[in-house]
């Protein structure tokens, strides 16, 4: 047994979060649950294309594609009252479905996939996946769909490939296209398995469609303490976020932003991305709604906060040598800051306090990560929002193990953790030195 008990608020958060993550199987979907959970506690939904009531003490929330952005108002916020912004995305790495994706061959049906993103794809392999995104019809409606358990990446036998123990290589063409059926491909028509009931395949006009494992969210190991995952990148964060500002209620001082942004896994730069404008077109109307000036929305920006938040790597026990010798983040030792000499993340010494000060009073451990110096990280939304909109931006997480994998690795505890640190951020907002 661990030597300290796993708290039942921690059990109960990550229990949530497996709930959000089964709810989740796509970008779109993930944004269509933050939008549910929000309108269950009492946000209004935005539409874009309208024009916006916001007003003081309101809170709401707006979609755009596979993005979500909620935020509440304090009841006396005016032209100048700063942003306090919880950045995350929700789009995992995995596999996108192509045009003309009926394929196959040898009896299999097939699906033409394309990579996205950086996955591991050993870990794709062996697994009953499903398709899921959303469907655009020919007049213009939209449907959300997933499939359920449909597809597998059936690996080669190791009779068949000897060497396979000694160095797995697959070809991301030749060896990541599914299988889901049996029979001749002139048979088959994947886009008939997609539709939902009482739609003609032929009426499909488009889709953005990915693959996601179907294996449930669990406990597991001494405890329960352990627990595994799908898109644990980046929703564990999204999750954490919209628990934080759902557990709120009406800010004071500040205004409480949750943005979730798609794209990041392949650089964000995309309409919904965080490259993209949508932050900045959010904050933008919410300070005219306020009847800002130009000035004053330059103030309320430069007064801002925002907390760029996604998985970052825990020390793996088998290759604890990958670490910086010094900073070795552990598996349930709470979130950890992320810093990094070059800007890959966006870290400085007044947003590390800050985050230091939040964790301190939620009295949540916390823990840096740095990369070592031979082996170079990668990168968030963190310096793409603050380059884009000049607010200060400290890079933060939770660390995994098995990142980019089909099924990643955390300790129960540390999504709690996050949250409640996230929490005390937008609480403590209103007191914090804006220098």
């Amino acid at each position: 047994m661990p030597s300290t008990p796993v708290p039942a608020e921690a059990r109960a958060h990550t229990e949530d979060l497996g709930v959000f993550v089964q709810a989740s199987p796509s970008s779109f979907h993930a944004a269509a649950e933050i939008a549910r959970r929000a309108v269950a506690a009492g946000f209004t939904t935005l539409a874009e294309t309208d024009a916006w009531p916001v007003v003081p003490g309101g809170r709401y929330v707006v979609v755009r594609d596979g993005s979500a952005v909620a935020f509440a108002l304090p009841d006396d916020a005016a032209a100048t009252t700063p942003f306090t912004i919880l950045g995350t995305h929700t789009d995992s790495p995995g596999f996108k479905l192509k045009p003309r994706p009926t394929t196959g061959g040898h009896g299999f049906w097939q699906a033409g996939v394309e990579v996205y993103g950086g996955p591991l794809l050993n870990s794709w392999l062996d697994r009953e996946l499903e398709l899921a995104g959303r469907l655009v019809l020919l007049d213009g409606t939209e449907h959300l769909v997933r499939t359920g358990p449909l597809l597998r990446l059936p690996q080669l036998a190791i009779h068949l490939d000897r060497s396979a123990n000694d160095g797995l290589t697959l070809d991301k063409q030749r060896h990541t296209q599914p299988v889901w059926g049996l029979g001749s491909v002139d048979d088959a028509d994947l886009l008939a398995a997609l539709a939902p009931a009482g739609v003609d395949p032929a009426a499909i006009g488009g889709y953005d469609v990915v693959v996601a494992d179907t294996q449930a969210p669990r406990a597991f190991g001494a405890g329960g303490a352990l627990w595994a995952s799908g898109r644990l990148d980046n929703l564990l964060s999204t999750h954490a976020a919209l628990t934080a500002l759902l557990s709120l209620g009406t800010p004071t001082g500040t205004i409480a932003v949750v943005a979730a942004f798609d794209h990041e896994e392949i650089g964000s730069e995309s309409r919904s991305g965080a490259a993209g404008p949508l932050l900045q077109d959010v904050l933008t109307r919410v300070c005219a709604a306020l009847g800002a000036t130009a000035d004053e929305r330059g103030r309320a920006f430069a007064a801002s906060f925002h907390v760029s938040s996604d998985v970052g790597h825990g020390v793996h026990p088998n290759y604890p040598e990958r670490h910086d010798p010094a900073n070795q983040p552990r598996v349930g030792g709470g979130p950890i800051l992320k810093i990094n000499a070059n800007q890959r993340y966006s870290t400085d010494a007044h947003g590390a306090a800050r985050w230091a000060a939040a964790c301190a009073a939620a009295g949540v451990p916390s823990q840096e990560f740095v990369s070592n110096n031979a082996i170079p990280c990668g990168s968030t939304i963190g310096p793409i929002t603050a380059t884009r909109l000049g607010i200060r931006t400290v890079d933060v997480g939770v660390p995994i193990l098995s990142m980019h994998s089909a099924r990643e690795l955390t300790a129960v505890v540390d999504p709690w953790y996050l949250s409640r640190a996230m929490a005390a951020v937008l609480r403590a907002a209103d007191a914090a030195d804006r220098a």
